[in-house]
């Protein structure tokens, strides 16, 4: 810990008490000033295009990839992304490696540049800043690419409990995305995961623990706004940590009494409002207890204004998840979802599926008295003001040359691995088996990997430059003939460590049930194995015969160099877990506690 303080003090920052609050900033004389002006020159359309924020394709903002001008073409009616920001006025942009915006910070600070010159008319009195973002919570789900600062996620950091990491690791990944032009990340995630089973929320929470959740989600809004100056987005209200369907593919449906609700999943929302977040996004999920109507949480007045910004005081700006999600159309057609979402209370209309449709909805709703241009106005007050705190009317362009310099800087990486240490959490280690004694050993490093980060690699080469003969072998979701070939090699080697990723699911024909069966094939061998959690902890509960077990949460290349310390005594896990674990045939039943880890 004295090494993670050292590293907060070299990045200048001063971290607020973790109950430290911040009541919304009340706007200035030139803030106010700005905004009106703004609004005043701005058309309807003008304005109803800044409600909207989407994806575009390509790299460069004039000048993208052929493929990209047809998918631009397809989606959007015009080629590039500055056309694409051009034609509707768009408030916002959110990047994506899919949509091939992604590709190194050279490109990315430029593509920003570029699309804000598209935004702004030069001498023209509607000249509107881009507000670009992009998930970025760490973890499994980050989009910036190498060689940027990678923390791990939130139930790592929650595994760490200390909200001076989690203020740091926001921080410092907000100046990194504020360098290349992205002012609003989508995170903290504040959704609290009670349940193992998520399919969607999982290690992306901090924890099961209200209390945790809560202080380390105010945590990360102080690191991201008052530390990096960039928007957080608390996320995804009111809760989405307790279903067992994705939104993505369908509605769920949170079964929490009012009371649950307020002791569960309402602390973290507070906490993030009382720590001046600037944004919240909502969740496509209904909870029958704040809204009986069956309408998700993104279209419901009585959730987005009558408890979000009556009762608990929001005035920030509403950003919705993404509108091409299932759980947010299996109700109402596209066209009525961006003017039911305004109608709730929203004010930024992220990703619908046909932004012309969408905008053209709004626009005729406006038209036609559904929706009035006073409550268009008070979204886009909101949206404007956020980028006027952002400094965007003044500065709206990045230095391409010092966002080379500022993301991956030394003392970036160097956060990165001092929060990272604090984040293994030791399971389970029965037979005394680590830490390891001696180097002079051959060594299986097998199961789950992923080509970007290559976990698999990562560790066999920490095993390698200790002294130990190393193996090599992924076997992601293995086959029968992979698994069989692993459990030969495993028997000869003196020791096997394997990594797993969600092996807990195992719904009927899920691949990710062979993982489960490549550890029981390798703890039968007899010889000392190792099983590795890169992703959720559950999945000890699911591995029966696993007498060694630890927890990174991620498998980022810290992640891993932590890991191989450990296992070698270099340094001691610090972790303790954030979520209690669960027998997988009984529920009712606590194998390990919120709390519990080991240490040597």
């Amino acid at each position: 810990m004295k090494r993670l303080a050292a590293a907060v003090a070299a990045m200048a920052v001063a971290l607020p008490a973790p109950a430290a609050a911040r009541p919304a900033p009340d706007p200035t004389a030139a803030e106010h000033g700005w905004v009106t002006s703004t609004l005043r020159h701005m058309s309807l359309e003008q304005k109803v295009g800044q409600l909207f924020v989407t994806y575009v394709y390509g790299s460069d903002a004039t000048s993208p990839a052929p493929a990209d001008r047809t998918a631009n073409l397809a989606a959007f009616g015009v080629e590039t992304p500055a056309e694409v920001v051009d034609r509707f006025h768009l408030g916002g942009v959110v990047y994506f490696a899919w949509s091939h915006n992604l590709d190194n910070v050279r490109q990315i600070a430029t593509l920003s540049n570029g699309l804000q010159a598209a935004s702004l008319r030069p001498g023209g009195k509607d000249e509107v800043p881009l507000l670009i973002s992009t998930d970025q919570e760490q973890g499994v789900v980050q989009r910036m690419p190498a060689p940027s600062a990678q923390f791990p996620g939130s139930m790592a950091l929650g595994a760490s409990r200390s909200a001076s990491a989690a203020h740091l690791a926001a921080e410092v990944t907000g100046r990194e995305l504020s360098a290349v032009g992205i002012r609003q990340p989508y995170a903290p995630i504040a959704d609290v995961n009670v349940n193992p089973a998520n399919p969607v929320i999982g290690v992306r929470s901090f924890g099961s623990d209200p209390e945790l959740v809560a202080e380390l989600t105010a945590a990360q809004v102080g690191g991201f706004e008052q530390g990096a100056r960039v928007t957080a987005v608390a996320k995804h209200f009111p809760g989405h940590g307790d279903t067992g369907t994705d939104s993505h593919t369908g509605l769920p449906v949170i079964h929490h009494t009012r009371e649950q609700w307020e002791r569960i999943d309402a602390p973290a929302f507070r906490a993030a409002i009382t720590a001046g977040v600037d944004s919240i996004m909502t969740a496509h999920i209904v909870v029958p207890a704040l809204d009986p109507s069956g309408d998700p949480a993104t279209l419901s007045p009585t959730i987005l204004t009558g408890v979000l910004r009556e009762r608990f005081g929001f005035q920030g700006v509403v950003v919705t998840d993404a509108l091409n999600m299932a759980g947010v159309r299996t109700k109402y057609g596209d066209a009525r979802v961006p003017v039911l979402a305004l109608k709730a209370g929203a004010d930024q209309l992220l990703m619908p599926p046909n932004l012309a449709l969408a905008y053209d909805s709004v626009l005729q709703a406006v038209r036609a008295g559904e929706l009035t241009e006073r409550r268009i106005d008070e979204s886009v007050r909101r949206i404007l003001s956020v980028k006027y705190r952002q400094g965007l009317n003044r500065s709206p362009y990045v230095d391409v040359e010092a966002a080379v310099a500022a993301v991956g800087a030394a003392d970036h990486l160097a956060a990165v691995a001092e929060v990272t240490d604090q984040t293994l959490t030791a399971v389970r280690n029965d037979a005394g088996l680590l830490p390891l004694p001696g180097a002079d050993r051959s060594v299986l490093v097998t199961g789950w990997n992923n080509a970007a980060f290559n976990p698999i690699g990562r560790l066999a080469d920490g095993f390698t430059g200790r002294g130990s003969r190393t193996t090599a072998l992924p076997a992601t979701l293995p086959s029968a003939q992979a698994i069989a070939n692993a459990a030969t090699q495993a028997d000869r080697h003196d020791l096997t460590v394997v990594l797993v990723n969600k092996a807990w699911d195992t719904a009927v024909g899920d691949p990710r049930a062979s993982q489960q069966q490549l550890v029981a094939a390798l703890v039968a061998t007899g010889k000392p194995v190792v099983v590795v959690a890169v992703r959720d902890p559950y999945d000890i509960a699911h591995l029966p015969g696993v007498s060694t077990y630890l927890a990174t949460y991620t498998y980022t290349p810290a992640a891993m160099d932590t890991l191989v310390r450990a296992l070698h005594g270099e340094l001691s896990p610090h972790g303790r877990l954030p979520v209690t674990i669960v027998a997988a045939t009984d529920p009712a039943t606590t194998l390990y506690p919120t709390g519990h880890g080991l240490t040597w």
